[in-house]
């Protein structure tokens, strides 16, 4: 049985679940996620409340900011000051979005890597040094993305294609594969069931907005519909059990609402832990 960083069911920390959290600790989260730049420089109460959660709870840290496909030098300056964070708060896992984010400056949006194989290489040789600072493995996230420039191999053989030359491990977001197969028009359990297992670290769910029948919007701001929660359950059929958070960026119900969706996650990994039952 394969080992994984954390276990269970895990929810993004936001700031304003802060004080809800340290006052009362709920049962249902198993781990959190903090984005490390929202955090690194943070000192004062916040701070302290961190730490005090950090040296409680398994962590793990979801990246903003790298660029790991960016035209731009990679930022190896961040990366040191990455690793003392991961350190200082003993943090189980880093990941970070397979795109990239900027090149001069900063575009506070996750643009697509082109589908190519120059860009894949290009892309690993980046997550090799990265992992070479961090002095740990990292886990890259299959991105959504609403155009793809310049595609010369279909999206889950670049995936793939980044995984192997960069022998790193996967953050598997099934929001993502559903809202890219409908805006896309591929088959969700058909692209889920060329994901290499081995390499998958955790997983993510989400909400996402309905712009219309054929055009998803992801956005985190939402609760996560049926078909996600399927696909869900669809992957742990046909992988096991692997851990799983639930995302919310904005439109931030208070925490017992959230609470309800992280206990969907262990009611589906529960399920799927039982043995099958045969008659006759």
């Amino acid at each position: 049985m394969k080992s994984y960083a954390v276990q269970g069911a895990g929810l993004g920390l936001r700031r304003a679940f802060i004080g809800p959290l340290t006052e009362h600790l709920p049962e249902s989260v198993d781990f959190y996620e903090i984005a490390p730049e929202n955090w690194i420089r943070i000192g004062g109460k916040l701070g302290k409340q961190l730490r005090s959660l950090t040296e409680r709870f398994p962590f793990v840290c979801h990246g903003l900011s790298l660029s790991l496909g960016g035209p731009a030098p990679l930022d190896e300056e961040f990366l040191t000051e990455l690793k003392t964070f991961l350190d200082q708060h003993h943090i189980r896992l880093y990941s970070e979005h397979l795109s990239y984010c900027g090149d001069d400056g900063h575009l506070y949006d996750l643009m697509p890597i082109p589908f190519t194989a120059e860009a894949a290489k290009y892309t690993a040789d980046r997550i090799l040094r990265a992992q070479e600072i961090l002095e740990r493995r990292i886990a890259i996230e299959n991105i959504s993305y609403y155009v793809a420039p310049g595609k010369e191999l279909e999206e889950i053989d670049f995936l793939n294609a980044v995984l192997q030359e960069a022998d790193c491990d996967l953050l598997l977001d099934i929001n993502n594969i559903y809202v890219n197969s409908i805006n896309h028009g591929y088959d969700a359990e058909a692209f889920l069931s060329s994901v290499p297992v081995h390499r998958i670290a955790y997983a993510h769910v989400a909400g996402h907005y309905v712009e219309a029948a054929d055009f998803l919007v992801d956005t985190h701001g939402a609760t996560v519909i049926d078909p996600v929660w399927r696909l869900l359950r669809r992957a742990y059929e046909s992988f096991g059990v692997f851990p799983t958070l639930l995302e919310r960026d904005f439109n931030i119900p208070p925490l017992p609402e959230l609470l309800l969706e992280v206990q969907q996650i262990q009611a589906l990994q529960a399920a799927a832990s039982q043995p099958v039952r045969r008659y006759g």
